[in-house]
């Protein structure tokens, strides 16, 4: 059941509104401490359970760790709710297991600015245990020898009800202790006015202990209870006597037995890391009461587990705590839930999008209606990153716009709150601020670009910060660590309000510390680790555009990255951003024009090239990638002249794409059917120019597709010689092509192999090329003309002109194969619309040699060897090919 949300109602005068603190559903967190629960009340039943062995492993911490805002207080609160009775309990949490056993929650909150000191949490545990209706004189006759002592002249009875204690468990506690004292008084024989003195009582109790007198029997059984009193009764005893309280609990009769469950929250309020003092006080009571379960909520994991704290708390280890140690599969406390099944250090996760919509609806309503229009939801949602504390903060944004007397819009809720930098920097040191922001910067970081990124020779502070709930980690991740959404984009967007806040210069130096350690981390790797190279790339990018950095070891990465012509998205331009006003604007628009024009019309592609080209922003090298790729561009669209322009200029400059330049002019040569030319230009072209790829070209249009397919081998051989993925999978899907042209029965083979190849890549052209291999495998059956068809569409969308002539081609394979006049002559009119500019022209002559038919207009191609020939070879093939379906009937 929701609680009144005070602060909503108490900002607007709007009576009919209702304001609650919705409590959105933490389904995983309740099955997690359900089950923990369970395993724990079978751990103590068990009859080699017992409350007094102190060197056993403790199994009886729950830790709920998370980012400020996340939901942990109110997620402690509403598990002291629904242990304390099913009506409220969500109904969706269901039923636990331990029906009609006897829980009972006790939630102390540890926040600073609650006040609460280690006294208070004892005495807070002892007075939820009034309600049990009995003393439990070992702890009382202990606890009150301390506040005598302590608090002289002080009554427990007033600092219980100033404190609130009084009137949150009742006034019973000290009744109790009161008749404990006297019950062990008149045990003692002793007279009335020594029984009502805590001190002389504990002194006559204890020689008692000590002479084992009958009459002390029942106290005797806990062993450890003389050595307390005879404990100064400072501080550090009082941190024992939680033992007494464990041993009076299991002395307690089977029909008066009850589990205390104590809900620790705000945990990062004991102290600092450095400071231990309260959290050695806590850790001592949660090991001395083995049989209360505690469930802890904070900011950061708890570190018992962790051997490295030996000395700083009395119980350190994973033997001492097994189920706070981390899993050595994950080097740190990042998953979103347990990776096992009896882990208790628990991240609590974002909220889902549904989560958080449902959340807002029901944070404020009118006649049982959400207040806050789905619109709006929408845009909180997707600002909030799941993050509850943005929700409320956009809750309070959203009355306050009402008060201003107008209602509010979807677009006033595109909005950062400095608030969230206070909440994260709250219990951070000044070390870890500064990395925090350096790593802001970043999408994803390790431990030495932290480092390198804060400007620090040493790690330590980086090594504190990923301790830390808002970052994240992906074990698996080229970089392990980073923040948590909606904080990194806090703190690169918000207005900082922070004493430490940084200048604009700071910011800028921070900028170029983090680009320049990205370039060493680059650099160091190996050059063939693409996955490296793509992710600086995509961060230093982003960086350099961001905060207008010289482009430094970004041009030599570029490079290398256009090098294979894999074409992995690098960096999206931003939404709505304006044309380029600097190199680094220059450079991301060119790489992502590149990238995209994979997915894009090729005349778009033209088209951003040649904005870029006369924005002339990038250096003459990158100005020239610019040229060359407008020039393939030109020439898919099937503009060859223009494309032969920039392909020659770009030749001229003798920089690093002329050998790839004079490769096109090459091509360009074979486009317009001058292959003597073009067989010329390609025996001079070296690996850097492809020379085997356009021997290939060149070989399969003579009807020779056995030497293209050992040329295209031999290309694909180069390609993974020099590391170059993507020019290997170009190779093959040729070479599976001009297999199926000669040997179908071996093509599918070659086929499944340039599928293997392409496998990650991002080459639309190739892809084609390798369907443009199985209609050729499949030529003579029923399905391609359907496959034809399919592909002229695509091929038509992604205005890959200069390849939908050779998918008419291999439809005049099929059809001559299958002697289908009429749908070749179909053919050999689109083919001639499509070659009228001249480029590929004699295609229409290849078709009339595959049916034999006489050709009275041949277009100015200068076979290699003579018409007669190649005529000649590309009718064996179509023989071959019938002859070949022939023996497959």
């Amino acid at each position: 059941m929701a609680g009144r949300d005070l602060r909503a109602l108490f900002s607007t005068n709007d009576r009919g509104l209702e304001a609650v603190e919705a409590f959105t559903n933490r389904q995983l967190q309740w099955e997690l401490v359900a089950a923990a629960l369970s395993e724990h009340l079978r751990l103590i039943t068990e009859s080699a359970f017992d409350v007094e062995d102190l060197e056993c492993p403790r199994h009886n911490v729950m830790v709920f760790h998370g980012v400020g805002g996340i939901g942990k207080t109110t997620l402690s609160r509403k598990l002291e709710a629904a242990l304390a009775g099913a009506d409220q309990r969500p109904a969706q949490w269901g039923e636990p297991a331990w029906s009609g056993r006897r829980i009972l929650p006790v939630r102390i909150d540890l926040a600073r600015s609650a006040g609460t000191s280690f006294e208070d949490v004892v005495l807070t545990i002892r007075a939820a245990l009034a309600e049990l209706g009995r003393p439990l004189p070992a702890f009382d006759i202990a606890l009150r020898r301390y506040w005598e002592t302590q608090h002289p002249g002080e009554p427990l009875e007033e600092y219980l009800r100033r404190g609130g204690l009084a009137g949150r468990f009742g006034k019973a506690m000290p009744q109790q202790m009161q008749s404990a004292l006297a019950d062990v008084a008149q045990a003692l024989l002793l007279p009335g006015t020594v029984g009502t003195a805590a001190g002389a009582l504990a002194g006559s109790l204890t020689r008692a202990l000590r002479e084992r007198r009958q009459t002390v029997r029942a106290l005797a059984g806990c062993a450890r209870l003389a050595d307390l009193l005879e404990a100064d009764p400072d501080l550090e005893a009082l941190s024992f006597y939680p033992h007494l309280l464990a041993w009076e609990l299991a002395q307690l009769p089977a029909d008066k037995r009850v589990m205390p469950v104590i809900l620790l929250d705000t945990f990062e309020d004991v102290g600092d890391r450095t400071h231990r003092d309260l959290e050695r006080l806590i850790q001592r009571v949660v090991w001395l009461m083995p049989h209360c379960f505690f469930v802890i909520t904070g900011r950061s994991r708890l570190q018992w587990a962790d051997t490295a704290l030996q000395g700083q708390l009395d119980y350190t280890g994973p033997a001492a705590w097994p189920h706070l140690a981390l899993p050595a599969a994950v080097p740190a406390a990042r998953a979103a839930r347990p990776p096992h099944g009896h882990a208790r250090q628990v991240l609590i996760g974002d909220f889902s999008p549904e989560d958080c919509d449902d959340h807002l609806a029901r944070r404020l309503t009118r006649d049982s209606e959400p207040l806050i229009s789905e619109e709006i939801r929408q845009v909180i949602t997707g600002r909030s990153h799941g993050l509850p504390l943005y929700l409320d903060l956009s809750v309070m944004r959203f009355l306050e716009i009402r008060r201003t007397g107008r209602n509010p819009a979807p677009a006033d809720f595109d909005h950062d709150f400095p608030a969230l930098i206070a909440r994260t920097l709250s219990d951070l040191t000044a070390p870890e601020r500064h990395v925090l922001r350096s790593v802001s910067l970043l999408d994803a970081f390790d431990l030495p670009l932290a480092a390198r990124a804060a400007g620090l020779t040493h790690e330590a502070p980086a090594l504190r910060l990923i301790e830390r709930p808002f970052v994240r980690q992906d074990p698996f991740g080229l970089w392990p660590y980073h923040l948590h959404g909606l904080i990194r984009s806090t703190f690169r967007d918000a207005d900082d309000h922070a004493d430490d806040r940084w200048s604009p210069r700071d910011w800028h130096q921070a900028a170029q510390r983090t680009l320049t350690a990205l370039g060493e981390q680059w650099t160091a790797g190996t050059s063939r680790d693409r996955r490296l190279l793509v992710g600086c790339l995509r961060q230093g990018l982003a960086i350099a555009r961001d905060h207008n950095l010289d482009l430094d070891w970004l041009t030599d990465a570029a490079w290398t990255y256009v090098g294979d012509s894999i074409w992995e998205p690098v960096t999206p331009p931003a939404a709505g951003a304006p044309a380029p006003g600097t190199p680094a604007d220059a450079l991301v628009e060119l790489l992502s024009t590149l990238t995209r024009r994979q997915h894009e019309h090729r005349a778009r592609t033209v088209s951003r090239l040649t904005a870029l080209l006369d924005a002339d922003l990038l250096p003459a090298d990158l100005q020239e990638m610019a040229l060359y790729y407008r020039a393939k561009s030109l020439r898919d669209t099937g503009l060859a002249a223009q494309s032969r322009r920039d392909y020659q200029q770009v030749a001229d400059q003798g920089g690093r794409l002329a050998p790839a330049a004079r490769r096109g002019l090459a091509h360009a040569a074979r486009l317009a059917g001058d292959f003597p030319t073009a067989l010329a230009a390609a025996q001079n072209l070296g690996w850097e120019g492809r020379h085997q790829r356009v021997m290939g070209d060149l070989y399969w249009l003579q009807g020779q597709p056995e030497r293209a397919a050992a040329a295209y081998l031999a290309g694909r051989t180069e390609a993974e010689q020099h590391g170059k993925a993507g020019e290997a999978a170009h190779n093959q899907a040729l070479r599976a092509f001009a297999i199926a042209l000669c040997a179908p029965d071996q093509a599918t083979a070659e086929i499944d192999l340039a599928h293997q190849l392409l496998a990650g890549l991002n080459l639309r052209a190739t892809t084609i090329n390798v369907r443009r291999a199985e209609l050729i495998r499949d030529a003579g059956s029923d399905s391609v003309d359907d496959q034809i068809a399919t592909l002229r569409t695509e091929l038509d969308i992604a205005g890959l002109a200069s390849l939908t002539p050779a998918i008419e081609l291999a439809g005049a394979f099929h059809h001559a194969v299958l002697d289908d006049h009429i749908a070749l002559n179909a053919t050999l009119t689109r083919l001639r619309e499509q070659t009228s500019d001249e480029d590929h022209a004699y295609f229409v002559d290849i078709a009339h040699f595959m049916a034999s038919l006489p050709l009275d207009d041949p277009s100015p191609a200068q076979w290699i060897d003579g018409e007669p020939a190649t005529r000649s070879r590309w009718r064996a093939l179509v023989t071959a090919r019938r002859e070949h379906l022939g023996s497959l009937r």
